[in-house]
């Protein structure tokens, strides 16, 4: 039902939808760009290796350790790279954005580096450290939706209230551009080349990026992309072709629940991943224990789904040097209990509805 208190282009449901005009594919150039911008305010990120993670693999595993970046994900790369991109009328309007906790944060800590304001749509029930990591930087977080999607439906329509910039953590060439940074440090800081390299998709910025800079640096390397099973929507168009939204994405990696393909990124995906593949909550849950048992760092479900697949495909992975992303390392306290107990997982594959991307709409006027 319309909502007769707004004008028709607002109460139009944003769901799911590609703006008209997708901004131009990031390419090598772009990412060596974000690099000299993204140097003025970090680090590079370690890159390690565990003979207990190498056998449990059963490859030569390396680790990039990108929850070890100030918001604790590899997403402050990106959101540095827009902000120094953006005019400076339009930080001084202030940004708005939807995020399951990651993006945000990342958002809201470049805005304050800027001296811009951040707005930030975060899901009803979304992680409360999360969501008081965003207010502590400065952010307002407003709770609408029920998942990342609605969340968003709720961003654009706000956005066009008070004419704000809207940035989607993943239809924007620079913030693809900053992603691939990792990549870009992650060849660099190896002698030989990888035989694979493994990443997480949640908006596909990550893989996207890794992607257009392996490509570059290091032609023979595999790029294999990983989901949750239970969020398996990128998966799905990769394998099909088909652009579908899944109704419901329930896992443990909930920087990854995305429902939606976006086709901004999963145009870069289909022509430079070579394989995609999922993994379980059991697999992902064991991925997080083995990286505190080995080599002592704090993944998410995300930040591990990289190292779930590498155990996951180890008879094939045998022998080759093979690069993980840990993206991410905000884990709330009682996800984090749940699989340090071994906590069976909540949720369980089943059979998820997809549909036509504008038929659905989740309230969020």
């Amino acid at each position: 039902m319309i909502d007769q208190r707004l004008p028709a282009e607002l109460a139009a449901t944003d769901w799911g939808a590609e703006p008209d005009r997708q901004e131009p594919p990031a390419s090598f150039a772009d990412i060596e760009a974000a690099a000299e911008v993204i140097a003025a305010w970090l680090q590079p990120t370690p890159l390690i290796r565990h003979p207990l993670l190498n056998q449990r693999a059963g490859c030569d595993l390396w680790v990039k350790l990108e929850n070890a970046q100030p918001v604790g994900s590899f997403k402050i790369r990106g959101t540095l790279n827009l902000l120094a991109s953006l005019r400076p009328e339009e930080r001084a309007t202030g940004l708005v954005t939807a995020t399951r906790g990651n993006f945000g944060q990342a958002l809201a800590r470049a805005a304050a580096l800027y001296a811009s304001r951040c707005t930030i749509f975060v899901p009803v029930g979304n992680a409360p450290g999360k969501n008081a990591a965003m207010r502590a930087t400065g952010a307002e977080v407003i709770e609408r939706g029920h998942d990342f999607d609605a969340a968003w439906d709720a961003a654009v329509r706000h956005a066009r209230r008070t004419g704000q910039p809207c940035i989607h953590p993943a239809r924007h060439r620079t913030l693809v551009a900053g992603q691939g940074t990792v990549a870009l440090e992650m060849l660099r800081q190896v002698s030989q080349p990888f035989d694979v390299i493994i990443v997480p998709v949640g908006g596909g910025s990550l893989a996207a990026g890794t992607a257009l800079a392996a490509r570059r640096l290091s032609p023979g390397t595999r790029i294999i992309a990983v989901q949750a099973e239970n969020a398996p929507a990128f998966h799905h168009a990769w394998h099909t072709g088909e652009d579908r939204a899944f109704a419901a994405a329930p896992t443990i990696a909930d920087g990854l629940a995305s429902r939606v393909p976006v086709g901004y990124t999963m145009s870069v995906l289909r022509e430079h991943i070579d394989e995609f593949v999922t993994v379980s909550e059991t697999e992902i849950a064991a991925a997080i224990r083995l990286y505190l048992e080995s080599v002592h760092q704090l993944a998410e479900g995300g930040g591990a789904a990289p190292l779930a697949a590498a155990c996951k495909l180890a008879d094939r992975l045998s022998g080759k040097r093979v690069g993980v992303v840990l993206s991410g390392g905000n884990i709330d306290i009682d996800t984090l209990r749940g699989v340090l107990d071994e906590v069976p997982p909540q949720h369980h594959p089943r059979a998820m509805g997809i549909y036509p991307m504008p038929s659905l709409d989740y309230g969020s006027r």
